[in-house]
Formats: C-alpha cells, sequence, structure tokens
C-alpha cells in the first residue's frame, strides 16, 4: 500500500473516531419530567418563568434544578430536587455559569463578588412574578447595589453626584458586577479609559498636559460624589495647593476674597486645567 493511501486511512479513521451517533445527540438526561408536570404543583412559579428568557430552555425548569423524576416520585421532596436556597454560593452560581460562561458573565470565577460568597440568584430572581424586570434584579439597579455599597449611597446624595438618582446613568455605566480585569470591576482597564467613555474632550492628546490628568481622573475627582462642584475632592484653590506648594503664587490658604480664591480660583486664571493644545498654553491660561 502506497503512503498516499496510508495517509487516507488514517483520515478516515480520525473522522471515524469522531462520528457521535445523532441518537446520542438527541437523548435527554435521564429522569427528566417535564416543564408542564412541574407546573401541576408549581403553577405560579411555572407561569413566570414562561415570561422570562430562560423558558427559551429546551430543558425547561429542569435546566437549572436537575431531573425532576425523584422529586415527583418522593411526592414533592425538596431533597430530590436541586434546591438553590440550600446550595453553596459557588454550587449555585456554577449552574447559572453552564449557560451565562460568556460576555459580562466570563469574568466571574473569582471576581470581588464571587470572593464574598455572592452567587447570582443574590441579585437576580430567574422567575420573578409580576413583571419581568430588566436583567432580572430583584430591585431596580440602584437600589440592589447600594444596599450594600452604603458608603457610596451617601456619596450619591450629595450635593454634588453622578446623575444616578435621576436615572441618567447606573451603576452598570461605569461597572461590571460580573467581573472584570480593570481595577474596582471597571468595564475598561483604567479609569482614565472609563471616564474618557463619556468626557472624550477630555482625552487629548495635548500640546500642554497636566501631569495628574494624564495619570489617574480620581487624583482630583470623587466619582460617586462630592459636596464641591464638579466633583472635585476638595475646593480649589486647596486642591491646586496640594502639589503646587512652592510655586509663583503663595502656598498659604487663600480668603474667599482674595483674587487667587474669587469664584474659580486658580481657574480663573488657568481654566485649561485638563490640558491645552494653544502655543502659548504651557500654564493652562489657553
Amino acid at each position: 500500500m502506497g503512503k498516499r493511501a496510508w495517509i487516507l486511512l488514517a483520515a478516515a479513521a480520525a473522522f471515524a473516531s469522531l462520528a457521535v451517533p445523532r441518537t446520542a445527540l438527541a437523548e435527554e438526561p435521564s429522569g427528566m419530567v417535564g416543564t408542564q408536570t412541574c407546573a401541576t404543583c408549581h403553577e405560579d412559579t411555572a407561569k413566570a418563568f414562561a415570561a422570562t428568557p430562560h423558558a427559551q430552555s429546551a430543558l425547561g425548569c429542569e435546566g437549572c434544578h436537575g431531573p425532576g423524576q425523584a422529586h415527583v416520585d418522593g411526592g414533592g421532596d425538596k431533597t430530590k430536587i436541586r434546591n438553590f436556597k440550600t446550595l453553596a454560593p459557588s454550587e449555585s452560581s456554577a449552574v447559572c455559569l453552564t449557560c451565562h460562561n460568556k460576555g459580562m458573565q466570563s469574568q466571574w470565577v473569582g471576581s470581588t463578588h464571587d470572593s464574598r460568597k455572592l452567587a447570582c440568584v443574590t441579585c437576580h430572581n430567574p422567575h420573578p412574578k409580576g413583571v419581568v424586570p430588566k436583567a432580572l434584579l430583584v430591585k431596580p439597579e440602584f437600589e440592589l447595589c447600594t444596599t450594600c455599597h452604603l458608603q457610596r449611597k451617601a456619596q450619591l446624595f450629595r450635593s454634588g453626584h453622578m446623575p444616578m438618582r435621576e436615572g441618567k446613568v447606573t451603576c452598570t455605566s461605569c461597572h461590571n458586577p460580573h467581573g472584570s480585569t480593570g481595577p474596582g470591576m471597571l468595564l475598561q482597564n483604567s479609569v482614565n479609559e472609563n471616564c474618557y467613555a463619556c468626557h472624550a474632550e477630555k482625552r487629548g492628546p495635548f500640546v500642554w498636559e497636566h501631569a495628574p490628568v494624564r495619570e489617574n481622573c480620581l487624583t482630583c475627582h470623587d466619582p460617586h460624589g462630592s459636596i464641591q462642584d464638579n466633583l472635585l475632592k476638595v475646593k480649589p484653590p486647596i486642591l491646586c495647593q496640594q502639589c503646587h506648594t512652592a510655586t509663583r503664587h503663595p502656598s498659604q490658604v487663600h480668603v474667599s476674597a482674595d483674587r487667587f480664591a474669587f469664584n474659580h480660583a486658580c481657574l480663573n486664571c488657568h481654566p485649561m486645567i485638563h490640558g491645552s493644545n494653544h502655543p502659548s498654553g504651557m500654564r493652562f491660561e489657553r
């Protein structure tokens, strides 16, 4: 037999070993009873389930709760079915991740919320009763996130705050609660990249760059809320003098009527504080 014939024979054997009978693909896991059987006892839950995206699953209720035959034969014995209320958080989330393992959910394992022993069902209800909420959340997003993040909730009620209470942005506008490769579960890989998603005019490049702006927006701003204008951490000129303490102007704290503090303080003369493209804008004056 020639070399070419041996290669063809080996290739045919390899494909044959990978072939799967069509009947094997069509087989369902043993012990399945179907959603209609579940609805016999759990009528309200089955009705709520039918209105959710999960109803598109070919396995129905048993896609998450596992085969229900033993549960039915046991007269509704809760120990004979997968009960999410008794599962460990990691076990509960593992069931959800059998389908939700891509996109925004791909970083869940090992994420901050996962390591804090939270489960998917802590925030999501797979079959809510009544109107189906966005993302099947158990509460509106602002209320849900601030259940745990009380410090951020307090900041968001300050005079200067992200327009979250007004409904213009949400926590997930900046953060991915399922995990992220960036700091603070941010959607982007850095704080600045996250801010530039909305504040593109601050990105640059500039002829004259302001070093702290380039490094981190959080050097001057508190994104969750502040008692100062523009979410600044401290009122100018004190904010500016944390770095500029020995150049040109006196470094002492100025009174409100001082020409260096009146109105916008340092920004009265240096308005292009994020960067300037003017040939004479070295000091951000134009």
